[in-house]
């Protein structure tokens, strides 16, 4: 039992679990807005390929 309550306090104190946590989500918020950011570069340079495209008359 009292190697029990050590574990559990040194778990309590140690700081490794909260660390790995924020960064977990500091990861996560990086990928979101990288994601975004391409989804929405995409967008656009489809957009400007397809008027380009069309403006050279290669549209049917």
């Amino acid at each position: 039992m009292h190697t029990l309550m050590k574990r559990v306090e040194r778990f309590l104190v140690s700081e490794d679990g909260p660390t790995a946590v924020e960064y977990a989500v500091m990861l996560a918020l990086i990928l979101v807005a990288c994601i975004t950011i391409v989804k929405s570069l995409g967008t656009s340079v489809s957009g400007t390929f397809n008027s380009v495209n069309s403006t050279l008359g290669g549209g049917s």
